[in-house]
């Protein structure tokens, strides 16, 4: 494995998703996916989580829930073709941005998560796993999101 100067690794799964008309990428948020997407990122600034750069997926549901995540976050997301679908190398990613937030897909990020650390996750729509090295920081499922978010309300 490479060395890189990498920081926490924040993974974001996409929000709740219309089941589209075959275009996969064109799929957008549903409300549910919105709210899911506005309040992880709620929660992220709850936490005062030191989130320096955000990257996404091209595809719809993940381009909408970065954008949601992040504006509580007072960040801009950037789109990377590497988190469109398939395995993908976050540290690379992330190498020089600080802690770093990717918003993108399973089954990929229960992969990432599993190379990274060992350990066998699922990432539910709109949920967040929080890497730091080869350490599995935090699993959290939307609801738990929800109620991190609403505790600062």
């Amino acid at each position: 494995m490479d060395s890189y100067d990498c920081g926490v690794i924040y993974l974001l799964r996409h929000g709740d998703a219309e089941r589209g008309d075959g275009d996969d990428a064109a799929r957008p948020l549903t409300g549910k996916g919105e709210r899911q997407s506005q309040l992880a990122g709620r929660a992220l600034a709850t936490l005062n989580a030191p989130v320096d750069a955000c990257l996404t997926s091209p595809k719809v549901r993940a381009v909408g829930t970065a954008r949601l995540a992040c504006a509580a976050l007072a960040i801009e997301p950037e789109v990377v073709a590497e988190l469109a679908g398939g395995g993908f190398d976050s540290d690379g990613l992330a190498a020089g941005r600080g802690d770093v937030m990717l918003v993108g897909h399973e089954p990929d990020f229960s992969n990432e998560i599993a190379r990274l650390t060992g350990a066998r996750a699922k990432l539910r729509k709109g949920g967040l796993a929080v890497v730091d090295g080869n350490t599995l920081l935090a699993l959290l499922r939307p609801e738990e999101l929800a109620a991190i978010a609403d505790a600062a309300s």
